[in-house]
Order: C-alpha cells, then structure tokens, then sequence
C-alpha cells in the first residue's frame, strides 16, 4: 500500500484505504474516493494532483492525495 502521491502517472489504481480525520475521509467520499474504487493520475501540477475518479476530473492537492492508499 502506497499514498496516492506516489502512483504513476497514466495507470488505474484500485483504492485500498482512506486516512485522516472523519472530516477529511467524508470530504475525499464525497468527490468520489472510496476503498475499493478506482482512481488514475492525469497529471501533477505544482505538487497537485489531476485525477480521474468515476468518471469526473478531480484536483486534489499533496496533503489530500498523502490520506488516499492504493
């Protein structure tokens, strides 16, 4: 298991676990983070990353992207 901030670019990663506070996993839940999901890297800007997560395009910065385990 791996955060987030480290997939590669390009490559369909399954969600293995959410972290954080309960705020912080409802927030991630809410834009489409959950165990057992699927999630791809698009792009990294400026330490942010670009991801597809069903189906939509989400921006998610560093911190958020260090609590979301693949």
């Amino acid at each position: 298991m791996m955060p987030l901030v480290v997939a590669p670019t390009g490559e369909e990663q399954m969600i293995k676990r959410i972290g954080g506070s309960e705020e912080v996993k409802r927030h991630l839940q809410e834009l489409g983070f959950v165990p057992g999901g699927f999630v791809t890297v698009v792009n990294e800007i400026g330490g942010n990353l670009i991801v597809n997560v069903k189906e939509s395009r989400v921006a998610v910065d560093k911190q958020l992207a260090q609590k979301i385990f693949i």
